[in-house]
């Protein structure tokens, strides 16, 4: 039979509509971080709902960090400016429950580490190169014993570097995927047979990112960022995994 094919209809539920209208108000500029929203009655009146209806509205608005609502408050909701933990969290759960491999999160991440080095080399301050060398003398003086304190230290420089490259969504990429693979480094240095001569790989290496951010050399920074991310976690994947991740090397 010919004529247009046509897709099942969704129920909507009421709360849901308010939730539209009130988000597209917040992205088109209508509503302003810091506004308020009208009270509960009022917005009762406005979208010709029940108060349960604008109240489970207001929680999924509040889950999403789009509002600031207390029960009865008499000024309503209050419109909160952007913040990344929402989007944190929204990864985070992607990262975990969407069976991504190693293999696609280290990718992932030499995509990000690169592209941060990269921003960093032209942006960077004498501040942020100070951070990121306070950084690696903290990796130095972490006890091979203690993994959990060169990890928290290689974290630091990362951050120092994100920061330095000025992109928000590059600093919370970052965070997220380096927070759901923070496990396997600890678990590596743990099991390396020298422990110390792995660290003092991974100092090397930050010491040469900072030399080329200082010189302003961002494409050699972005590679030996690539190479090291490569060198570090190509042992822990499969043959076919590793061939994608050497094709970020060329």
């Amino acid at each position: 039979m010919g004529g247009p094919r046509f897709e099942p209809v969704r129920a909507v539920r009421a709360y849901e509509r308010v939730v539209e209208q009130i988000e597209e108000a917040v992205e088109s500029g209508a509503l302003t971080p810091g506004e308020r929203l009208p009270s509960e009655r009022e917005l009762m009146v406005q979208f010709s709902v029940g108060r349960s209806t604008v109240r489970e509205a207001l929680r999924v608005l509040q889950a999403r960090g789009l509002v600031r609502s207390r029960p009865g408050d008499p000024n309503g909701a209050e419109v909160l400016p952007f913040s990344p933990v929402v989007l944190k969290k929204s990864m985070t759960t992607l990262a975990r429950v969407s069976e991504l491999s190693l293999g696609e999160l280290v990718q992932f991440r030499m995509v990000l580490d690169a592209t941060a080095v990269l921003l960093a080399a032209r942006l960077r301050t004498e501040e942020h190169l100070a951070e990121m060398a306070a950084a690696v003398d903290d990796m130095k003086a972490a006890d091979a014993a203690d993994a959990a304190a060169f990890g928290a230290a290689d974290a630091a420089f990362h951050d120092a570097v994100a920061r330095a490259g000025g992109n928000k969504l590059i600093q919370v990429c970052t965070d997220v995927v380096r927070a759901v693979m923070a496990g396997l480094v600890e678990d590596r240095l743990a099991r390396a047979p020298d422990r110390e001569a792995l660290m003092r790989r991974g100092v090397a290496h930050h010491e040469d990112v900072i030399a080329a951010l200082r010189a302003g050399d961002g494409p050699l920074a972005a590679r030996l960022t690539r190479q090291s991310m490569y060198d570090y976690y190509a042992g822990h994947l499969p043959a076919e995994e590793r061939a994608a991740l050497r094709a970020l090397l060329e």
